[in-house]
């Protein structure tokens, strides 16, 4: 049987025989919204254990937008035109609105990467702006110890509305929410205290209740304040198919169980062999993205198992911590070793994909540079048909094959 899986903005084909296949999983196909201005609109009008946005605001406030940057597939440019005109409706001037784009430890963004996220027309009416990660202030320390220091631009605003995509996390639980603020517009410090609890076993997929990085994003949410929240969840094919708008938590959780009924797969059993992709740009940019659904795959697969994912990875590795630490000649079992003597941010993603390597297998099929594929522990591919022969070859003929062609946003779950 013949599967066709996203690649970058392209699609790669993988044959898997009939008798070995256990199940293609799938998200629920739900079809795109045919007008998804029109959500956003409805969204806002009727808002979650909240008042409309437009009788919470102020004239007078000076408004911050959080926005996703260009690793997140958030629809701003719909979400972000009828917010503004809410906005303006309640005598907010666009002078007073500021978009910043939580950049987390990401690199910076170029001017016509700002336009494409926002739209030509909010770009040129609103100012548009990268969070800076040196560029913070302390604000006080959480419960669990985490140093909070937020990017001052925000914290100097009157009105914080948080946007972005909703989806499965691999240990925050799930994006969305305050996650846009936290680690969103934070300093590398505040980043890193912060990630260091998702060591926690409770720091997983799909997991809020009793997971410390997610309850502490939240933490941090009530302390700075955000006064109101927008996301947007989106199909297998990263188009629009409901939004969630109103109080933080309250419009949170409502995306989360829309997002539990689509998303959340069930399987039988462990299988010998997954194959999977992030599900195509921009959730293959880079492999610092891609690990995501590493993650997500090595919910399904056997110890001992292969996890075959293919991934264009256009921007190289990703984040520059994050690069060094898998080019930088250590083995699997170093970084390992390494994260649990020494959690460096970036590098912890490296470690993350040594640890799943080290229990089952991981084979990348990728456009990364020789240079770079010659370096790294992950077994490397031309072909994801090359890539299951060789682990076939290795585990035998009766292996049972699992495909997930959204390996991101698919969080495969064993039946008890």
């Amino acid at each position: 049987m013949e599967f066709k899986l996203k690649y970058g903005h392209e699609k790669v084909k993988v044959n898997v025989l009939e008798q070995n296949l256990m199940a293609e999983l799938m998200p629920e196909d739900v079809e795109a919204l045919k007008n998804p201005e029109a959500e956003v609109i409805r969204a806002l009008a009727e808002p979650i254990k909240s008042k409309k946005l437009k009788d919470l605001v102020k004239d007078q406030d000076e408004v911050v937008i959080l926005a996703s940057d260009i690793s997140r597939p958030s629809p701003s440019y719909l979400l972000l035109p009828p917010i503004v005109e809410e906005l303006n409706s309640a005598g907010v001037k666009d002078e007073n609105i500021k978009i910043v784009f939580g950049l987390g430890v990401h690199r910076k963004q170029t001017e016509e990467e700002k336009k494409k996220l926002v739209g030509e027309e909010i770009y040129n009416r609103i100012e548009c702006i990268d969070h800076e990660v040196e560029s913070c202030r302390n604000v006080g320390t959480s419960k669990r110890g985490t140093e909070i220091e937020i990017f001052d631009q925000v914290l100097d605003s009157d009105f914080i509305i948080a946007t972005g995509n909703l989806e499965y996390h691999y240990f925050a639980g799930f994006s969305g929410g305050a996650k846009a603020l936290a680690p969103g517009v934070c300093s590398r410090k505040t980043i890193l205290q912060n990630h260091q609890k998702f060591l926690d076993p409770m720091a997983r997929g799909g997991q809020i209740e009793g997971n410390p990085v997610r309850e502490e994003i939240e933490e941090i949410g009530e302390m700075i304040g955000i006064d109101f929240m927008v996301n947007a969840v989106l199909n297998s094919g990263k188009k629009l198919i409901k939004v969630v708008a109103g109080e933080v938590t309250a419009a949170h959780r409502a995306g989360k169980d829309y997002i539990e009924k689509i998303y959340q797969s069930e399987i039988d059993e462990l299988a010998d062999i997954v194959v999977t992709t992030p599900g195509g740009m921009p959730k293959d940019i880079d492999l610092y993205q891609t690990h995501k659904a590493m993650e997500n795959a090595s919910l399904a697969v056997k110890k001992g198992g292969k996890i075959i994912i293919a991934a264009k990875c256009e921007d190289g590795l990703g984040e520059d911590h994050f690069g060094d630490a898998l080019t930088g000649g250590k083995s699997a079992q170093e970084l390992i070793d390494e994260l649990e003597d020494d959690f460096i941010l970036g590098r912890h993603k490296a470690s993350r994909i040594a640890m799943i390597h080290s229990e089952s297998e991981i084979y990348l099929v990728s456009s990364l540079s020789d240079d770079i594929k010659e370096k790294l522990f992950i077994n490397i591919f031309d072909d994801l048909d090359s890539a299951l022969k060789d682990a076939m070859d290795e585990l035998g003929d009766d292996v049972k094959i699992l495909v997930i062609p959204y390996g991101i946003s698919t969080l495969p779950k064993l039946k008890e």
